[in-house]
């Protein structure tokens, strides 16, 4: 699944991000795209509501899914 999250600008939001959502389910693979703005999980059984909510709750903001 890919997020677009907004307020992302450094490898510090990259960290913080990717730690909410591995808190949940360590074997998801995370990787943040600043430049898109899309956060993309691959693997693990995180659902699509529990990832948006990590990622808000980390202090970003859920913006819509990319296709």
């Amino acid at each position: 699944m890919k997020l677009v999250v907004d307020n992302m600008s450094c490898q510090h939001c990259v960290k913080t991000i990717t730690k909410a959502i591995n808190d949940i389910d360590p074997k998801a693979k995370v990787t943040v795209d600043l430049a898109k703005h899309e956060v993309d999980i691959e693997g693990g059984t995180i659902s699509q509501e529990a990832a948006i909510q990590a990622v808000n709750q980390a202090g970003f903001e859920f913006v819509g899914i990319s296709y």
